[in-house]
């Protein structure tokens, strides 16, 4: 069995890797939220989302999250009239992508704050490991 706190920084890499996944898939949402389709009536860029799981670690005998994987958000695209726009229907009508300004900012602010979190907890175990080291050179 591994150490309880090299442990603690599977964990917490764990965490770190899957949070940035889901940081990068949300600034590509937000990167894409004006993205019309080329050809008149083509469907826009479509809303990704990241979705999580548990896997056990055999090394570690701990669970650990991971990116099960990145899908679409399958919900029906914002419509405009904009006759003038490349990509209008014949009525007029422009499909615009599914992604919400609002929802990609929390989803933001929400993994920041966990990847900042993980990343104190490695702070925090690393420091352990120093202070385990010191006693034991001094003890």
């Amino acid at each position: 069995m591994i150490d309880p706190i090299d442990s603690s920084l599977r964990i917490a890499g764990a965490g770190l890797h899957a949070q940035s996944t889901r940081v990068r898939v949300v600034s590509e949402n937000l990167a894409n939220a004006q993205s019309t389709g080329q050809t008149p009536g083509a469907d826009p860029y479509r809303r990704k989302t990241v979705t999580f799981e548990s896997a056990m670690d055999q090394a570690s005998g701990t669970n650990l999250v991971k990116v099960r994987n990145i899908g679409t958000d399958r919900s029906a695209f914002r419509v405009e009239y904009d006759p003038n726009h490349p990509a209008a229907d014949a009525k007029g009508y422009v499909k615009l992508p599914n992604v919400s300004m609002l929802l990609e900012m929390a989803d933001m602010r929400e993994a920041n704050r966990s990847y900042e979190a993980n990343l104190q907890m490695i702070k925090q175990a690393r420091s352990m490991q120093s202070m385990t080291i010191e006693l034991l050179r001094n003890g």
